[in-house]
């Protein structure tokens, strides 16, 4: 699965708008959290289907890639 990550500047720091895995896009809905590792950056952000995901880039190579995907309970998240 080939995984692309467009991203912005808020106020001085990189957020997720929209990812898309292969030909599926989502958006961003909201941008949680984001730390470094050696050579990577970690964001866990929830996208406009609800679902919860943390995606890595690597910053040398410039790739992403999924490493945690979190289906949403339909029930909560349409409260």
């Amino acid at each position: 699965m080939q995984v692309q990550a467009e991203t912005y500047l808020d106020q001085g720091v990189e957020k997720l708008r929209r990812i898309r895995f292969d030909s599926r896009q989502i958006e961003i809905a909201e941008n949680i959290d984001q730390w470094h590792g050696p050579d990577y950056r970690y964001f866990k952000v929830r996208g406009s289907d609800g679902n919860l995901y943390m995606l890595r880039h690597n910053e040398i190579r410039a790739t992403w890639e999924l490493t945690m995907y979190e289906l949403a309970d339909a029930a909560a998240y349409h409260k």
